[in-house]
């Protein structure tokens, strides 16, 4: 028993326990001594709460970071993003760098997007520019589809009136709630007739060294608007064998098969770039407690053009199977994510190697591994000193050469 991880969760799904049963590791009560704990969102507020008074220990180790929300909340999402992207600027980064439009040449990748009641009036001056153009209205709090709406004109939000004493929103049925507003992608790539999200499972081990990413993408043609299987496993035509879902694999030869190998290519390392920058935006001011590791659930539109946009990212992605080939998949998910913050399956130990070796990667690949990355931009200084300058755009590769995937962001 000494010798044994002990486990605890608050989220009875079965891919879960069943990897943890695989493991003989064994289960306690959150009252008992534990090893490792996957929680719910609203544990983790507890167990980082000052008012607990809760400390972890180095044999402890949790699936959240303390502040996740301020990359899975909708509102703090974009104004991290918007402040990283200023900063870059300031620093007068060649990745800040805009084109004649005065629109981001690399770092475009979510939808024009204002906070309301914040932004209301920059957002109508922008909507003005445009008023022909469609935006969703999402609450900054909420999942699963709940609460979003589409508006193409503004008085279809006059019944969010504003409060002059608090500069607030009020909603008739909701009360005070905050929402974000965006451009909505009229323009989707479509499959068949249908519209498609594409979910990307996203394991970041620390916010100083690396981060990993497993992918399955997500089909859909319930709703115009929405391609969440909440919802759309409500509706008449929902497909229960395949569930409307397509594996990245299937994506990638059906795109090389329209569109071209080298076109695909291009699609999946911008869509590796939106995954990098968005967590280098919202790095210095992660709370990178050591105890913690944490699988996020990336939600990405692609337009017709092949420009993916980073719609947003969710801090529990479900367990919940709605196939038996999704189970299959959730279920290596999470086998794959413990062979990697678990060596061995051994008691955690908060001072382990963030780095894991590739065999231990399972289906995850590499998408950034800071320490890797230092490494060989040191030797890029060096061999532009003795040699010809890559110039800023060296790290994309040259010659036709495809940069390593661990570095080249």
């Amino acid at each position: 028993m000494a010798g044994r991880v002990k486990w605890v969760t608050d989220i009875e799904k079965s891919v879960l326990i069943n990897n943890f049963e695989k493991r003989e590791w064994v289960q306690v009560t959150e009252n008992e001594d534990w090893n490792f704990y996957w929680m719910s969102i609203q544990t983790i507020r507890n167990v980082f709460s000052v008012d607990t008074g809760y400390r972890l220990s180095d044999d402890q180790m949790v699936n959240h970071f303390p502040n996740h929300y301020e990359l899975t909340r909708k509102d703090l999402m974009i104004k991290n993003i918007k402040r990283y992207r200023k900063e870059l600027e300031k620093e007068s980064s060649p990745l800040a760098e805009k084109d004649e439009n005065g629109k981001y040449i690399y770092l475009d990748f979510v939808p024009v997007t204002f906070m309301l009641p914040a932004d209301y009036n920059l957002f109508v001056e922008e909507f003005r520019k445009n008023p022909s153009s469609t935006w969703i209205m999402k609450p900054c709090g909420k999942a699963q589809g709940k609460g979003i709406f589409l508006i193409n004109k503004l008085s279809q939000i006059k019944k969010w009136s504003r409060d002059s004493r608090t500069s607030t929103f009020v909603a008739a049925s909701s009360g005070k709630e905050a929402y974000v507003i965006s451009l909505y992608i009229d323009n989707p790539l479509l499959i068949g007739g249908k519209k498609f999200d594409l979910r990307l499972y996203v394991l970041v081990t620390t916010y100083r060294f690396c981060c990993l990413t497993l992918s399955t993408s997500e089909l859909d043609n319930m709703f115009v608007h929405l391609t969440n299987v909440a919802i759309q496993k409500h509706g008449d035509d929902y497909n229960h064998v395949h569930g409307g879902k397509w594996t990245v694999s299937n994506l990638r030869l059906y795109l090389e098969s329209t569109r071209g190998k080298e076109v695909t290519n291009r699609l999946f390392d911008q869509i590796h770039w939106i995954v990098v920058q968005s967590l280098k935006a919202v790095a210095p001011v992660m709370n990178n407690d050591k105890h913690c590791f944490e699988c996020y659930g990336y939600d990405i539109i692609i337009d017709d053009k092949l420009k993916p946009w980073l719609i947003e990212v969710n801090a529990s992605p479900s367990l919940t199977s709605s196939t038996a080939n999704d189970r299959i998949l959730k279920y290596n998910l999470i086998n794959d994510t413990l062979n990697i913050v678990t060596p061995n399956g051994d008691i955690p130990d908060c001072r382990w190697n963030r780095s894991p070796p590739r065999e231990a990667m399972g289906n995850y690949q590499v998408l950034y591994d800071e320490e890797q990355a230092q490494n060989e931009n040191a030797e890029r200084d060096l061999r532009s000193r003795s040699g010809p300058s890559l110039g800023s755009k060296g790290i994309k590769g040259s010659a036709g050469v495809r940069p390593t995937a661990a570095t080249w962001k």
